[in-house]
C-alpha cells in the first residue's frame, strides 16, 4: 500500500528552484561580477527570487519531520546521505570541471575536495580547512544539515513522538533569543531561518494530524517571526546585491509562502494537489545544485555575441537538461544499491559495537544468555 503523498509539494519545490535560478541568471550574477550579462527586462522582479530558499525551508520542514515520524534513526540519516550525496557528488564535480577549465577562478582540489564532504561550510570545519564554496548556492545545504542535526538529536533520545513540543521550545528560544540580542549558539539554533524549518515541520503535523490550537499557535508565531528576520535581513540584502527592495514585497512573498504551504497542510490546492508532481521534484535538488556557477560560466563566454534572451532561456533549459540526467542516470540508479550497502554498513557496525561491549564485560554477557529461571 502506497503511503500518502503530498503532491504540491513538488510542483513548490520547482517553482522554488526556478525562482532562485532566475535570480541568480538575471539579477545576482551580474550585480556581484559573477556573469557579465545584465537582464534589464526581468531584474527587478527576480530579485525577490532569492526567497524561494525560504519556501525550500519550509518545504524541508515538512518533509524531514515525515522522513523522521517512523522514530528510526538508521533510517533517518541514511535516508538522508542517500537522498543529498550522490547527486551532490556528481554536480560538485561537474561545477569543478567546469571552473577548471573555463573559469575565471580556478578552484584547487583541496577545495573540490573539502566540498565534496558537504561539510566545508560549517565553521569548525573552517578552522581547519579554510575553503569557500565551489557554488555559491552550497550555502543553504550548512543550513539544512544543521536542522537534520537537530531532528537526529530528537530521534537519538527517541523523543520523535514529542516533536511537536520541541518544535514549541525552539521556537520559543530562538524568539528570547532575538529579543535579548544573544549571538551565542545562533549557528546552532539557525537562529535566522528557524522559523521556516518549525512552521513546516508542524505543517506536516496538521497534514498528518489535523489543526489543534498548539499547531495553529506555532505556525502563527513562526509566521511573525519569519516578518521580523526578514525585515530586518533586507538592509543586508540591500547591501549585498546593491540594490533597494521593497519591505512590503518582501513581506508579501513571505507571507505567500506560508500560505501555499497551509493550503498544502489543510488539503485546500484543490487539481493541483490531485496532480502527480514527481518529475518536477525530482528535477529541484540538481537543478538547484548544478546551475549556478556553471551558468555563469556560459554568460561569460557566450554574452554579448548570443542574444541574451536565447542565452538566458536556453542556458536555463540545458541546465533542466541536465538535471533530468543526473536524477535518472545517477540519483535512481545508485539510490537503491548505496542504500542497501549503507545499511550492511550501519548494522555490521552495530554488531562490531556490540561485540566490543561484550568483549569488555563477558559475565554480562553470559548473563543476558542465561535462562530466566525466575518465574
Amino acid at each position: 500500500m502506497n503511503k500518502p503523498r503530498a503532491n504540491e509539494i513538488d510542483l513548490l519545490r520547482f517553482l522554488a528552484a526556478m525562482a532562485v535560478v532566475l535570480f541568480h541568471y538575471t539579477f545576482r550574477g551580474y550585480v556581484a561580477h559573477s556573469s557579465s550579462m545584465p537582464y534589464p527586462p526581468l531584474d527587478a522582479v527576480t530579485k525577490y527570487g532569492s526567497y524561494g530558499v525560504q519556501l525550500f525551508f519550509l518545504i524541508s520542514g515538512f518533509v524531514i519531520l515525515m522522513s523522521a515520524s517512523s522514530g528510526s534513526l538508521k533510517h533517518f540519516v541514511i535516508s538522508r546521505i542517500v537522498r543529498l550525496y550522490p547527486a551532490f557528488w556528481v554536480c560538485c564535480t561537474l561545477t569543478f570541471l567546469v571552473l577548471l577549465l573555463f573559469g575565471k577562478g580556478r578552484p584547487t582540489v583541496i577545495q573540490y575536495l573539502a566540498n565534496m564532504t558537504m561539510l566545508s561550510g560549517f565553521p569548525v570545519v573552517q578552522k581547519f580547512l579554510p575553503v569557500s564554496h565551489m557554488d555559491g548556492s552550497y550555502w543553504s545545504l550548512v543550513v539544512e544539515m544543521r536542522f537534520y542535526a537537530l531532528v537526529a538529536v530528537v530521534l537519538l533520545l527517541r523523543q520523535i513522538h514529542r516533536a511537536e513540543y520541541f518544535l514549541a521550545g525552539w521556537l520559543v528560544t530562538v524568539a528570547l533569543f532575538e529579543l535579548a540580542g544573544i549571538d551565542h549558539l545562533r549557528d546552532v539554533l539557525i537562529v535566522d531561518y528557524a522559523a521556516y524549518f518549525i512552521a513546516g515541520a508542524m505543517l506536516y503535523r496538521v497534514w498528518s494530524h489535523g489543526m489543534s490550537w498548539l499547531r495553529m499557535g506555532v505556525i502563527l508565531g513562526c509566521w511573525v517571526l519569519a516578518l521580523y528576520e526578514s525585515w530586518i535581513g533586507v538592509a543586508k540584502l540591500e547591501a549585498n546585491n546593491h540594490t533597494a527592495m521593497d519591505r512590503g514585497i518582501v513581506l508579501s512573498i513571505v507571507t505567500a509562502c506560508f500560505i501555499l504551504m497551509f493550503l498544502v497542510a489543510t488539503k485546500k490546492t484543490g487539481w493541483v494537489g490531485r496532480r502527480n508532481w514527481i518529475l518536477l521534484g525530482a528535477l529541484t535538488y540538481p537543478l538547484y545544485l548544478v546551475h549556478q556557477a556553471v551558468g555563469y560560466v556560459v554568460f561569460n563566454h557566450l554574452y554579448p555575441a548570443v542574444d541574451p534572451h536565447l542565452l538566458l532561456w536556453g542556458t536555463a533549459a540545458m541546465m533542466i537538461a541536465v538535471a533530468r540526467v543526473i536524477n535518472v542516470r545517477v540519483e535512481q540508479r545508485v539510490a537503491r544499491p548505496f542504500k542497501e550497502r549503507l545499511n550492511r554498513w550501519w548494522d555490521g557496525a552495530r554488531a562490531s559495537c556490540a561485540s566490543v561491549a561484550a568483549a569488555r564485560d563477558p559475565l554480562a554477557s553470559e548473563s543476558d544468555n542465561r535462562p530466566d529461571t525466575t518465574a
